[in-house]
């Protein structure tokens, strides 16, 4: 028995120390980690990358380094890392992984804390422009070449339309929520030029992107596949979403076309964030694995090229120019910084119509989230993103649900300055009365959804108050179902078609809570230009909400919250 004892106390031994110690020599019982948020393309690499680098046991004086990597847009990254209030992370991260480099010298101008120094590049993708190879041959056909210019309204140009061998539209990435857009908003100013003939032109260009922007790049390129509205569509994006978006084998598919001008390089920046000294050292070991011979490699795997940017990404087709792209000189990081600035000047203010659902669908409850339903969390994240407007804006609320006012749908707030009160001998400003039915607006239990007539009908309403000078949108905030009693999907779809005004153009913003049929809503918001977003989770609502609202309000970054 003794015997016995003396080998389980020397195994037990053996046991903590294997579990205590790894083969570098670190310490599992107290890990440092390394949270690191990377931009939504880039986010696959760079798991690939912790996975291995967690695998050699790296450790900061004698702590195993443990990293995580999260998909994160850059906006709320930067949101958080300047202290803002609104839209911002649960969490600061200790690393961050941007999709452009403009993203970290704008932290650095806002007096971001615990910023390093310096700042590793780990990979490159230029911009292109991207459309179905049937359209790229008919455009050469035509000896039609891709220009910067195209991103300019066809007036712009010297026609009232597009002309038969161009695209009918080109639609460029949110700049308040992507890089690209960044660097396409320098291009446009860079192709604009100066004094007031440079300025209209910017301020068209502007306008124009403010109403077709799209906050991600793998739905910009999913949407050139969409041929139910624009025929002949070009979307702007890194290299790298056409190479992923060919992943998929299609008869006709996305190609990659360079612009006659040269292109701007997107580059994908590392830096360290973190202001622990701990988790601040195993952040930088993390930083020197992404530039590891292995990491490189996955790099191209990934799609993107190197910082070189010489070779192309691994196992390109022929949807991918092989050739090293040429960039265009003139524009330069200064160049950059100035056209995020004049973004922030001219992206125009809103004039937004809020539709909020109260039918029986909103009173389902949230698994996960204690006695609140689909209405309350909702509000929630409506009263923190009324934070967010300025006075600038014009703002107006609606509620519906079936039997409304006989209707469907009911005004509660009027379309108006966001400043001013609704009705004349109101003491109360529309802010006041909006923030007060975030709080006690309550959904019906007994009542049906009509969300279609009412969609139509806000629609309409946004239209009827157009503002030349505004970004106009509906926001519609439902549990994304209708239950039947009025028009059909397919008849709202054909009346918004017929209804749309490129020239005075109104965006349905969609937000869905829970089981929502995407494809059903998407085709909604895509017959107007617009976005859906779906959230499931109680904390992706609220995620989801500022960031919709965020790319139009806050470019690219929000005020502090009082």
């Amino acid at each position: 028995m003794l015997a016995a004892i003396t080998a389980l106390v020397v195994l037990t031994g053996v046991l903590v120390v294997a579990l205590t110690r790894g083969g570098g020599g670190c310490s599992s019982r107290d890990p440092v980690l390394v949270d690191v948020d990377a931009a939504v393309d880039i986010a696959p690499v760079a798991m690939r990358a912790a996975e291995r680098f967690n695998a050699t046991r790296a450790g900061v004086d004698g702590r195993c380094v443990l990293v995580e990597v999260n998909e994160e847009g850059p906006a709320p990254v930067l949101r958080t890392l300047i202290g803002d209030q609104a839209g911002v992370l649960a969490q600061r991260p200790d690393a961050w992984i941007a999709d452009s480099s403009a993203w970290i010298r704008l932290a650095r101008k806002q007096g971001a804390p615990g910023l390093a120094s310096g700042q590793t590049v780990i990979a490159t993708s230029p911009l292109v422009f991207a459309t179905r190879r049937s359209l790229a041959q008919r455009f050469a056909a035509g000896k039609t070449e891709m220009s910067w210019e195209m991103v300019f309204p066809a007036t712009a140009r010297g026609r009232l339309q597009p002309s038969e061998g161009e695209p009918d539209v080109v639609r460029i990435p949110d700049p308040s929520m992507a890089g690209a857009g960044i660097a396409t908003v320098a291009a446009a100013r860079d192709i604009a030029g100066s004094g007031d003939k440079g300025a209209k032109e910017l301020t068209a260009f502007v306008r124009m992107a403010q109403a077709g922007s799209v906050p991600d790049y793998r739905s910009m390129v999913a949407a050139v596949d969409d041929r139910s509205f624009w025929q002949r569509p070009v979307v702007v994006v890194p290299e790298q979403s056409v190479w992923l978006h060919g992943r998929t084998p299609s008869s006709d598919p996305v190609v990659a076309l360079n612009p006659k001008e040269g292109t701007i390089i997107l580059d994908y920046p590392y830096v360290v964030t973190a202001t622990d000294p701990a988790d601040a050292a195993g952040a930088r070991l993390f930083g020197d694995w992404l530039t590891s011979p292995e990491t490189r490699t996955e790099v191209r795997q990934g799609g993107f090229r190197l910082p070189d940017g010489k070779e192309p990404p691994l196992e390109a087709g022929p949807e991918i120019p092989f050739d090293q792209p040429r960039p265009r000189p003139s524009i330069t990081p200064s160049v950059i910084d100035e056209a995020l600035d004049a973004w922030s000047r001219l992206a125009p203010p809103s004039n937004l119509l809020v539709l909020a659902d109260v039918s029986k669908h909103m009173t389902e409850p949230i698994a996960g989230e204690k006695d609140a339903t689909r209405q309350s969390v909702a509000l929630k994240a409506t009263h923190l993103g009324l934070q967010l407007f300025p006075a600038s804006t014009h703002l107006g609320l609606w509620e519906f649900a079936e039997g409304l006012d006989g209707k469907g749908y009911r005004p509660l707030v009027g379309l108006g300055p966001i400043t001013e009160p609704d009705r004349q001998g109101d003491q109360y400003t529309r802010r006041t009365r909006l923030d007060e039915y975030t709080q006690t607006l309550k959904a019906y239990k007994d009542r049906d959804s009509s969300l279609y007539d009412s969609i139509l009908a806000g629609f309409r309403e946004v239209g009827s108050k157009y503002d030349i000078a505004m970004n106009n949108s509906l926001l519609v905030i439902t549990a994304g179902k209708d239950d039947g009693t009025g028009m059909s999907r397919q008849e709202l779809v054909a009346k918004l078609h017929q209804e749309w005004n490129p020239d005075h153009p109104v965006q349905i913003i969609m937000i869905a809570f829970g089981s929502a049929d995407s494809a059903a809503l998407g085709e909604i918001t895509s017959a107007t230009n617009g976005s859906l977003h779906v959230a499931s989770r109680p904390g992706e609502i609220i995620d989801v909400f500022l960031n919709a609202l965020a790319r139009r309000l806050c470019n690219p970054t929000c005020p502090k919250a009082s």
